[in-house]
Formats: C-alpha cells, structure tokens, sequence
C-alpha cells in the first residue's frame, strides 16, 4: 500500500466512506476489497509460494520433462525443500524469532509499518503453502517414478518406486486431514494424522536417502556427502527438540464454576507476556494450548480453561494433579502490543487469558473490552478483582444481563474514546474475524488470532 505521511483526524476519517489512519494513494474501492477475508496476509503467502513453485515448474518443463526423461533429482529436490519449509515454520524456536524480529520496531516508526508488522502472525501461510507445493512435487516425483519404471523397467529400483509411493500417500493424507472444514470436524483425527503420518514420512525420507545412497558408486559410506542428508538432520532435530522437554508436572486446579478452571503451575518456569504452553492428559495423542498468565514479580503462571469439548470438560471436572508439557513458550499474537503506544484489547469470555498478562505488566497504555457473561459468578471475585485494579475503567459487558452487544461497534467506540492505535481482539473464531476484519474496513489497524495450526 502506498500512502502518504499526512494523518487525518478522526472526525474527518468517521466522515470519509473509507476510513484509514493514514491517507493513502489507493482508490477506496480497491483499498476496501484488499481487506477482504479471503486475501489477508496468511491466504496472500500461501498463494505467494504456490505461485513461485508454479512459475519454477513452468521455466523447467523442458529440462525436467523432455520425451521420455524426467528429471527425478531435481523433483526430490525441491519436493524436500518446500516440506523443509513447512516443517520449520512450525518450529517454536523459529516462530519466537520471528515475532522478536517483528517486535524490535520502535513506536516513533510510522504507524502504517508497525501495523503491517504487526501482522508477523500471518506465518502459517508460509506453512500451508509449502506443504501443499512440497506434497504437489512429490506426487509428481512418485507418477514420473511410476511411468519410468512402467515404459523402461529397471528404471527405477522397487525399493525406491515403494517408499515413495508411500510417501505421496502419507503427504495427501496430511493435507487432506488439515482442510479447514475437516480438520475443525474432526480436531483429534487432523492432530494424529499430522503427529504420526509426519513422523511416519521423515523416517521414510531418512529410508530413501540411505536407499538412494547404497545404490549409488560410493555406497552408504558416503551418505553424509549427501546436502539433503544434513537437510534432515536439521529437520529432525527440529522436531525431536520440543519432545527432549516433555515432562509431567504437578498443577492446582481451581474451579470457580462448572464452566471455568483457573490452574497455576509452578516447575521452575515463568514465561513471557503473549506466550502459550501446550498441555495434555495424554501426550502420543492430544495436545491443546493455552495463554500463559504471568503474573509481575511471581514465579510459575496460570491457565484459564474453560468448557469447550470433551477434553477440557475432563479437566475442569476431575482436576487433575499433573498434566503434561512440552516444549517452551511460544510468542502468540497478542506479543504484537509492544508495537503500539495504546491499545484496545477486545477479549470476549475465557479470551481474557492471553490479554491478562499485558494488562498486569501494564507495559502499554491499554482499554479493556470484555463482554462476558456472569463474570463474577464464572470466573471469580478474585480475578474480576484483579483485573478491575489494573483496569478500573474497563468496559465489562456482562451478557447474561445486557445481552450480546455489537462488537464492531463497541471496538470501534473503545477506539476512538481510547485514542488508540490498534485493536487486538481475543474471542471465538467467528467473532475474532468479525471484529477484526469489520474493524479493517473502517481503516482501524485490528488484530486477532486465525488459528491455522
């Protein structure tokens, strides 16, 4: 977007038809169909790598596929490379970097900078699109294996024409279990396939490179000479490093209602502000994140887990003493506050747990959004007390009340009356995309999480 360093006024941005924090070049028309649902940041990098992976197998249709010759290395190769990148974009070393590269902008930086960084988030698009390149390539390096080995037989060896074949199944399978409409559906089948069957491909892609090796003049003494050797090293590390911290450990759960669980940990641990843990009662077969609540001067942290499947109905109401966790915190999309000098935080229900941590820190001037029902009598005098001390002009909206009000509105109001710079909005999927998406349209920098993972 190319914009100008001319601000309007709020009263002059309510008055325009399209509204922005900042006056830009683009026509209102286009500017407002640029913030459509469907081309965010995250659908935008998916369509980015398939588009360069097309553009790459377009310039090589003749050196790759000429007559009756392909060019299987070259297929493997980048078929490994774009699964290389959705692996690592998955892993929580690389995502807090990314956040922190994000975050590093000081606030005297344009706010049309900070709040396109601001969208750091958006990562999973990288992943999506990689995998499903990486999945294309591969269905492609198993059919050319296929017809080589049927037109000139010996052409590829059986054990190399089976493990790929092989993998191209497991890979479909992954993408197929992980279309939003399936995986939303069936959460535990995505989450298994993906477990598993990913596991189940990198011990079959360590199976063809020492495969491939053995057949090869130096044998499998030279394995390691091998570059996509090392390129699985590093991807298997990558995937083993969460596991090498898994560890049971001890929680108290508190039970402020039969919707809400408030459980604190303390094992040596004390994550960041904006930072998530996964947790489980079973760690081969399901995993589920929550927002860490730190408290300023106070060892361990808390989770609130409200009642939303089976899984969280089991903890809330058996309260268990241990639970499991692995890995370390991992930065979250409410991390991008720091970029802003004031903030409206939107949180709707249990989504009060990821703003909690900032409005504690109270590191950035913030107004409180939360519409709730019943808050005392779900969440607890003692909470509701302690985000009223930090916050005593927040706006709770108690539904059972009041009755559900207009979030796009009440956002828009807290904005404006705040003199804000962003919206971060916490709450269900239909909501969060709601708000942040009817916010955008108004030309108010708004945040929310996307849940691509």
């Amino acid at each position: 977007m190319i914009c100008d360093k001319h601000h309007v006024t709020q009263d002059e941005a309510r008055q325009a038809t399209w509204e922005l924090p900042y006056r830009c070049l683009i026509p209102p028309p286009l500017a407002r169909a640029l913030k459509h649902p469907l081309l965010m940041p995250y659908n935008r990098l998916v369509v980015l790598v398939l588009a360069a992976n097309l553009a790459l197998a377009y310039a090589a249709r003749r050196t790759w596929w000429s007559g009756h010759t392909t060019n299987l290395h070259a297929i493997s190769h980048f078929a490994l490379a774009n699964l290389t990148l959705a692996i690592l974009m998955r892993q929580q070393l690389l995502i807090n970097l990314l956040f922190w590269l994000a975050t590093r902008a000081p606030t005297t930086w344009p706010l049309r900078i900070r709040s396109t960084l601001g969208k750091v988030y958006h990562f999973g698009g990288l992943h999506v699109g990689a995998a499903i390149a990486g999945t294309l390539w591969f269905v492609a390096l198993a059919g050319s294996q296929t017809y080589s080995a049927a037109i000139k037989h010996n052409a590829v060896p059986a054990p190399h024409l089976a493990i790929s074949l092989a993998l191209a199944m497991l890979l479909v399978t992954i993408v197929v279990t992980a279309l939003p409409p399936l995986r939303e559906r069936f959460h535990n089948i995505f989450e298994r396939t993906h477990r598993f069957a990913g596991w189940a491909v990198l011990a079959l892609f360590w199976a063809q490179t020492v495969v491939s090796a053995a057949d090869g003049p130096s044998g499998v003494s030279q394995v390691w000479a091998r570059p996509s050797v090392w390129v699985l090293a590093v991807l298997t590390i990558s995937i083993v490093l969460p596991w090498l911290r898994l560890r049971r450990v001890q929680i108290l759960v508190e039970r402020p209602s039969s919707h809400t669980a408030l459980t604190s940990f303390n094992y040596g641990m004390t994550p960041f502000a904006g930072s998530s843990m996964p947790i489980s009662l079973n760690p081969l077969l399901e995993w589920h994140s929550f927002a860490n609540i730190p408290s300023p001067g106070r060892p361990g942290f808390r989770l609130i887990v409200s009642r939303a499947g089976d899984w969280t109905r089991s903890l809330i109401d058996n309260q268990p003493s241990h639970v499991w966790v692995k890995g370390i915190p991992v930065a979250g999309v409410a991390s991008i506050v720091k970029l802003f000098t004031r903030v409206v935080w939107v949180a709707t229900g249990s989504g009060i747990g990821p703003v909690l941590p900032h409005l504690l820190a109270q590191q950035v001037p913030a107004q409180l959004v939360w519409p709730t029902r019943s808050p005392r009598a779900t969440y607890g005098d003692a909470l509701v007390d302690e985000i009223l001390a930090v916050q005593p002009n927040a706006i709770i909206w108690d539904t059972t009340a009041r009755g559900k009000p207009d979030m796009v509105r009440l956002a828009d109001e807290a904005y404006s009356a705040f003199d804000a710079e962003a919206v971060i909005c916490i709450s269900n999927k239909k909501l969060t995309w709601q708000v942040v998406h009817g916010l955008e349209r108004r030309g108010i920098p708004a945040y929310g999480p996307i849940w691509d993972s």
